[in-house]
């Protein structure tokens, strides 16, 4: 896919607020600080599309980018930051979980990963609620320029191997790197190959 148009449609908080739904979305979500923004950008080929900061839990709002006018890539807000407030990080998962149960259009969640770290409790426990309520995901691993292949086989196999424990068939999986673009157009194929199953075609 060659992302020929990357624009800003709206912050929501409620779903009430997010933009009506007559495209498919693929919506983007992890722990804080996982590089989200970053590989946002570089899947769109734009510098500042999402805002990124050092300051893990900066996205508190849903942001909807309409893509070669024919589909929205969602940036939902990190979850798992500590540093925040509980009356904030419940207003994260709230407005995270509505969201992903209420969408109708959502074709696709991406779950951003970092691959450097081995598997985190509240990644699985997130994981795990896609599962429950049957709601379609890849697992994306991102940062990869920062470890070796062989640290990266290592993390993928542990990765695997605690997944395999709970899921019959172990969920999609990509790796990815906003640095090099690695995985950047793997990303996009897949989400041409859902395209067609919204619009009937």
């Amino acid at each position: 896919m060659l992302v020929q148009s990357a624009e800003f449609v709206k912050s929501s908080k409620l779903l009430r607020e997010l933009p009506p739904m007559d495209y498919p979305e693929y919506a983007f979500v992890g722990r804080s600080n996982v590089g989200k923004s970053s590989l946002i950008n570089r899947l769109c080929q734009r510098k500042n599309l999402a805002k990124t900061s050092g300051t893990p839990g900066k996205t508190q709002l849903i942001n909807h980018f309409l893509i070669n006018n024919t589909w929205y890539l969602v940036d939902l807000p990190g979850y798992g930051y500590a540093k925040v407030s509980k009356k904030i990080r419940e207003n994260f998962t709230d407005m995270i979980f509505d969201y992903l149960v209420g969408r109708e259009n959502l074709m696709n969640t991406y779950v951003l990963i970092d691959s450097r770290h081995k598997p985190q409790a509240i990644d699985l426990e997130f994981i795990e609620f896609l599962g429950v309520k049957e709601i379609p995901f890849t697992l994306v691993f991102t940062k990869i320029d920062k470890l070796t292949s062989h640290k990266l086989a290592a993390n993928r196999e542990v990765y695997e191997k605690e997944l395999g424990d709970v899921w019959e068939e172990l969920p999609q999986m990509l790796f990815t790197s906003a640095q090099t673009g690695e995985g950047r157009e793997e990303l996009l194929e897949q989400i041409t190959s859902y395209n067609p199953l919204f619009y009937g075609t």
